[in-house]
């Protein structure tokens, strides 16, 4: 029996539905390139509440991280979030997790849906004595995601509150009568966005009419409810990484090209000593984006050539509904990584051209959370 969100009878009713993570997700409504570029250009509104939430609190909630998260959470603000990995002694990647510091003895991680338990174990596992409680609230805290250049706009009209002050990767509380949900400034499609962490006076009825209350508020905004196969799209598009393809317990942050989220200054957490050899010594591979120049569309797996033979594998692919051509990423020695660097995508059979470019794929004067105008 698959779990479902307290969204489940708009998707069932709207969506073309898969399973996801144990979930009964939807996949798209209109169509995965529609919700795209919906969210490119206007706004999009995704249901995200199959990722796992866990918060850590306590005297000691802050010490327990600092054990086991390779960003340093130490610098981090009340209400302040960054992107952080959970490492094994190798150095692999256990999961990328966004960290929100509520106060300074509570902290919300937010992890992707297939880790949870995983997660959790590692947490449990590593508490010790530590005075900590670690709480999975994923099942009692929806969380929705609005995404795109007139989101604001579309959460400010939904909404009787004012987040314009709100800056990128920070959070705030909000109470709404009984109601109490914390919002941040954060996404997973490239563009500027809100999660919305319905924690308190939001039942399934109460939840799914405010998903209501946001399309219609978006209505006139070209707002579209949004699948998995669009957060997928979108994500690609933007360059970000996604547990199971980009990241696994064999390939490190380092390597996926997410060294700003490892801080080595003044402290010990599991995977230090292999990070810091990765950092001084180099990388046997490291990730790289790819645009093709003749028809096709890469998937994972496919072989990644060069004049020499196969130098590497796709990790994601897909055709991007803005360049209208076949993208995606994958991993190569460093000696084949720089930009402009041309090499083949081996699809059904037969190589096509492709050029390795800059994350992410889009032109970011013209779209993205830091877009001109």
């Amino acid at each position: 029996m698959m779990k479902r969100t307290p969204f489940f009878k708009y998707h069932e009713k709207f969506g073309r539905l898969g399973e996801f993570a144990g979930y009964e997700m939807p996949l798209w409504y209109k169509g995965p390139s529609v919700e795209h570029m919906s969210v490119r250009e206007k706004v999009g509104l995704f249901d995200v509440s199959h990722m796992g939430r866990i918060i850590v609190r306590g005297t000691h909630a802050q010490e327990l991280l600092e054990r086991l998260l390779t960003n340093d959470c130490r610098t981090l603000k009340p209400m302040e979030c960054h992107l952080s990995v959970f490492c094994n002694e190798s150095g692999g990647t256990i999961d990328d997790i966004m960290v929100t510091k509520l106060s300074e003895e509570e902290f919300l991680l937010t992890v992707n849906a297939a880790n949870r338990e995983k997660d959790l174990r590692w947490l449990r596992e590593h508490r010790n004595e530590l005075e900590v409680e670690i709480i999975d609230v994923t099942e009692k805290v929806p969380m929705i995601a609005v995404q795109g250049p007139l989101s604001l706009e579309t959460v400010q009209r939904a909404l009787p509150i004012t987040i314009s002050d709100l800056k990128r990767l920070h959070a705030e509380w909000f109470s709404l009568g009984e109601k109490r949900l914390l919002i941040s400034r954060t996404g997973y499609t490239g563009e500027d966005g809100f999660e919305l962490y319905l924690f308190e006076g939001y039942g399934c009825e109460e939840a799914l009419t405010l998903w209501n209350e946001i399309l219609e508020a978006g209505g006139d905004l070209g707002i579209e409810a949004c699948g998995l196969a669009s957060r997928d799209t979108l994500r690609i598009e933007a360059g970000f990484c996604l547990y199971g393809n980009e990241l696994d317990t064999e390939t490190s942050p380092v390597e996926a090209g997410l060294k700003f989220a490892v801080k080595l200054d003044g402290r010990s957490f599991i995977g230090r000593e292999a990070l810091e050899k990765q950092i001084e010594e180099g990388t046997a591979k490291t990730r790289v984006g790819f645009k093709l120049l003749g028809r096709g569309i890469p998937r994972k797996g496919m072989a990644i050539l060069a004049e020499d033979g196969e130098i590497g594998r796709v990790t994601s692919g897909t055709f991007s509904p803005l360049l209208k051509v076949g993208i995606g990423m994958g991993y190569v020695p460093p000696e084949y990584s720089k930009p402009g660097t041309e090499v083949a995508i081996e699809i059904r059979g037969r190589p096509v051209e492709a050029v390795l470019v800059k994350f992410p794929f889009y032109d970011k004067e013209k779209y993205g959370w830091a877009r001109k105008g």
